[in-house]
């Protein structure tokens, strides 16, 4: 067994051994606004249930390790004393994970990870319409457990409305968990399914994915695309270029045919198998030939 002193780790290191080691963690996917009405989402992983009377929530959104900087999300809780957090199911897992994304402070997260903005009852930010439970919330608290990147700020909530799924109850109103089908993190791009275990999904971009809200009409719009498959398209930099897809073109038609004469249809069932493999950017080259 190997022995570490916390203080002979960096910050990067430490943080990476604590994200594997406490693991699965539930997901707090926090809606706020800023003080001018700015829709806010991102999801945190430092959270849990503490209390039930009263009804206690608490997330903590971490000074970033690598310039100290906060997130938006500290920023908005603090000067409004509002929140909803939503749960996280696997069906919304990629949203989720692509809204994490950051990007800068006024981009609204829902319309680039395609979700609905519903209004929330007795607070100001909105609820995440797609997330099977939305309990909106009055922060009482923030602690502050450091000054420096990588230290925590506990956001304390009280939740005053609570909002569930009439799909994930059974018929005395308790929840039923396989249907809730939650995911929590752990280390890395590893996420756990409760009913499947452990999966892989690739962090956002740096760079800035381009969001589902930029993408062609027929597939942000499609009915064949889940919310994953877009949310794994919405997580690239940029679209392939014109000479990348006509190579694509050539390559596969020798096993396809003609697939310019395919329909949407046909082509969104074709890139959703790529999508099931990962391949992010073969679908990309198909949808756009």
């Amino acid at each position: 067994m190997i022995t570490f002193d916390p203080k002979d780790l960096s910050t990067g290191k430490l943080h990476g051994y604590l994200l594997s080691a406490v693991a699965p963690r539930p997901i707090a996917f926090a809606s706020t606004v800023d003080e001018d009405g700015n829709p806010n989402l991102s999801p945190f992983s430092f959270f849990n249930v503490f209390s039930a009377n009263p009804p206690i929530l608490i997330f903590s959104p971490a000074r970033r390790v690598r310039d100290n900087s906060v997130k938006h999300t500290l920023d908005n809780v603090e000067a409004t004393k509002e929140v909803v957090i939503n749960v996280v199911n696997y069906d919304l897992v990629h949203q989720a994970s692509l809204s994490s994304t950051e990007y800068a402070k006024g981009v609204n997260e829902f319309e680039k990870a395609g979700l609905t903005m519903l209004r929330s009852d007795l607070v100001k930010p909105f609820r995440v319409a797609e997330s099977p439970i939305q309990m909106e919330c009055k922060v009482n608290e923030i602690i502050k457990l450091g000054t420096e990147g990588g230290a925590g700020n506990l956001v304390i909530c009280e939740v005053v409305k609570i909002h569930i799924s009439r799909d994930v109850l059974d018929e005395n109103q308790v929840i039923n968990q396989e249907k809730l089908d939650l995911v929590a993190r752990a280390g890395g791009s590893y996420y756990n399914r409760a009913k499947n275990g452990f999966f892989q999904i690739p962090k956002p971009l740096q760079t800035l994915g381009i969001g589902i809200d930029a993408m062609p009409e027929e597939i942000k719009n499609s009915m064949i695309f889940t919310g994953n498959d877009l949310g794994m398209l919405g997580n690239v930099e940029a679209l392939p270029t014109a000479e990348a897809i006509s190579e694509f073109v050539k390559n596969i038609g020798e096993h396809h045919g003609n697939i310019k004469e395919m329909t949407h249809r046909e082509k969104h069932k074709m890139a959703q198998n790529y999508l099931s493999y990962g391949d992010v950017d073969s679908a990309w080259k198909l949808l756009l030939s």
